[in-house]
C-alpha cells in the first residue's frame, strides 16, 4: 500500500501543478506561477517552508514505509482503513484539478502583489473560498490513512499548518487589499476551508 500511496501522491502533484502548469501556459501564454522570497522568520516565509516540507515529506514518508525504514503506527494501520484512505486520497486530487480548472485564467501559485486577477467566487468557490486547498488536505489526509508512519503524520501536520499561514497571512490580505468591498462580501458569505466556516463577521 504505500507503493501505491507514491504512485498516487507522484501522479496527483504532477498532474495538478505540471500538468496544470502547461494547460494553463498553453491558454494564456503564462506559467501561472508567482514567486516571492518573504524575509526569513516571517509568517509569509514559514508558510513557504511548511509546504515545502509538506510536498517533500508526501514523497519521501511513503517511500519510508516501503523500504521498511519505517512502520506504521500500529493503531492506525488497519487495511480498512488503508483502503478508505486510498478512495479519499483519488476523490482529494481530482477535486484539486476541478478546483483548478474553475479558476480559469485567474488561478496561480503564489501571489503578486501588484497583480490584480478576477474574484472568483461562482461554482466551487461558492462553496468554500479555497476549494483547491480543502482538496489537497483533503488528499493527504488520504495519504496519511495508507501510510501512517510519523513521517506521513508530521507531513499531513506541516501541509495544514503551511496551508492555513498562507491563506491567512499571505492570500487573504492580499485579495482584500485587491478586491475591496467585493472581497469582503465574499468573505462574509462563504467559508475559508468547509461550507459556513471561516466567515468572516458582518
Amino acid at each position: 500500500m504505500a507503493l501505491l500511496a507514491f504512485a498516487l501522491y507522484l501522479t496527483g502533484i504532477l498532474t495538478a501543478f505540471g500538468l496544470r502548469t502547461w494547460l494553463h501556459r498553453r491558454r494564456t501564454g503564462d506559467t501561472g506561477h508567482r514567486h516571492s522570497h518573504p524575509p526569513a522568520g516571517t509568517w509569509a516565509w514559514w508558510a513557504q517552508v511548511l509546504l515545502a516540507a509538506g510536498l517533500l515529506g508526501g514523497l519521501a514518508a511513503p517511500l519510508l514505509d516501503a523500504t521498511a525504514v519505517l512502520h506504521p503506527v500500529a493503531w492506525l494501520d488497519h487495511t480498512a482503513t488503508q483502503w478508505l484512505g486510498l478512495a479519499v486520497a483519488v476523490a482529494g486530487f481530482a477535486a484539486v484539478v476541478a478546483a483548478q480548472h474553475a479558476m480559469g485564467t485567474s488561478w496561480r501559485i503564489g501571489v503578486d502583489t501588484g497583480e490584480r486577477t478576477t474574484l472568483v467566487t461562482g461554482g466551487v468557490f461558492g462553496v468554500v473560498r479555497n476549494p483547491i486547498f480543502t482538496a489537497m488536505i483533503t488528499a493527504t489526509a488520504g495519504i496519511t490513512a495508507m501510510t501512517p508512519t510519523w513521517a506521513q503524520l508530521l507531513t499531513f501536520a506541516a501541509v495544514i499548518a503551511g496551508i492555513e499561514l498562507q491563506v491567512r497571512v499571505v492570500e487573504e490580505p492580499h485579495l482584500r487589499s485587491a478586491h475591496g468591498a467585493a472581497y469582503d462580501g465574499y468573505t462574509r458569505r462563504t467559508g475559508r476551508f468547509l461550507p459556513g466556516v471561516g466567515r468572516t463577521p458582518a
